[in-house]
């Protein structure tokens, strides 16, 4: 039987009660973290739920109007299925809206500013972090991150203006001014992202005699797979659903992308609630499918540019 030695000058009565009450602060703290996480995990559960309920009610109502007749749409009933099913509303949206037309100026104007983002932002990124110890290239990172806070609406009277007088007030004046309004955000990510490779994997390159420009395209880029597709989705996303930079500065109607198309759909036609959100649907789900295939590379390229930045 194994005795717990006493401390000098108190009694085995005031030690064992010393020990006891240690060792119960001891379990109670042991057992307080684990209640704490429970609480928390629960919160967040349902900080969660809400946060769902909010996107994928209206995708619902969204989904259950398309598929509903013309009297079906404004019963008041929005929550109510189909009853029954009707494609009427996808085939009167694809004749309205034209809608191969619109889609096809969407794709153009989307490819355009992903690439051109892409490529644009990984140049800069690239010279501004090699050469940071120069002032030119650490000022100009700083004066992209301050236009960030620029929004379009407030120059959009200026840029209207130079469009039209240099011949630009058509898909390609959007895909040039969709990509200056990206660019600051897209630099801010790869920067952070080219902050962890590291200096020798170029150092090699260039005694092996490559150039600054191959060091780039055949060793840099590559790595960038990463964050060139989180880049690459947030591009994607802004110019096709953009709205306010097509609709004002591209003066050809038969030009227009698809929310502009469907701005129709708020005067005249704004009783067909069925054709309205059937073509919501059709014009939303290229950037659902999208974001769905590409939301790996997404997660990928934010994490590690924040853990290794």
């Amino acid at each position: 039987m194994s005795t717990i030695p006493l401390t000098p000058g108190r009694t085995a009565k005031e030690e064992t009660a010393t020990t006891g009450s240690t060792r119960s602060i001891t379990t109670g703290g042991a057992g307080a973290p684990t209640k704490g996480r429970k609480s928390g995990s629960w919160s967040t559960t349902i900080i969660l739920f809400l946060c769902a309920v909010t996107v994928l009610l209206p995708l619902y109502v969204t989904i259950s109007m398309a598929f509903k007749t013309g009297p079906q749409s404004v019963d008041g009933n929005a929550f109510s299925l189909p009853a029954p099913f009707s494609i009427d509303g996808f085939v009167e949206a694809w004749q309205l809206t034209r809608f191969p037309v619109g889609f096809a100026m969407s794709f153009i104007v989307t490819a355009g500013t992903v690439v051109a983002t892409i490529i644009l932002a990984s140049f800069a990124s690239y010279a501004i972090i090699r050469n940071w110890d120069h002032r030119l290239f650490r000022y100009s990172f700083f004066y992209l991150l301050g236009a960030m806070f620029i929004p379009f609406p407030v120059v959009a009277l200026p840029q209207i203006q130079l469009t039209g007088r240099f011949g630009l007030d058509n898909p390609l004046g959007v895909i040039i001014l969709a990509t200056m309004f990206q660019l600051s955000f897209s630099v801010l990510l790869f920067t952070a992202f080219l902050r962890s490779i590291p200096m020798e994997l170029e150092e090699s390159a260039r005694i092996d005699g490559a150039s600054t420009w191959q060091t780039f395209w055949r060793l840099i880029f590559p790595l960038l797979a990463p964050m060139s597709a989180t880049v690459g989705i947030f591009a994607f996303l802004y110019a096709w659903n953009d709205f306010m930079m097509p609709s004002l500065i591209i003066s050809d109607a038969d030009m227009q992308t698809l929310p502009v198309r469907q701005n129709l759909f708020q005067s005249q036609f704004s009783s067909n609630y069925n054709v309205a959100f059937a073509s919501y649907l059709m014009a939303m789900a290229p950037a659902i499918i999208a974001y769905l295939f590409a939301q790996r590379w997404v997660m990928e390229g934010v994490t590690q540019g924040a853990l290794k930045g």
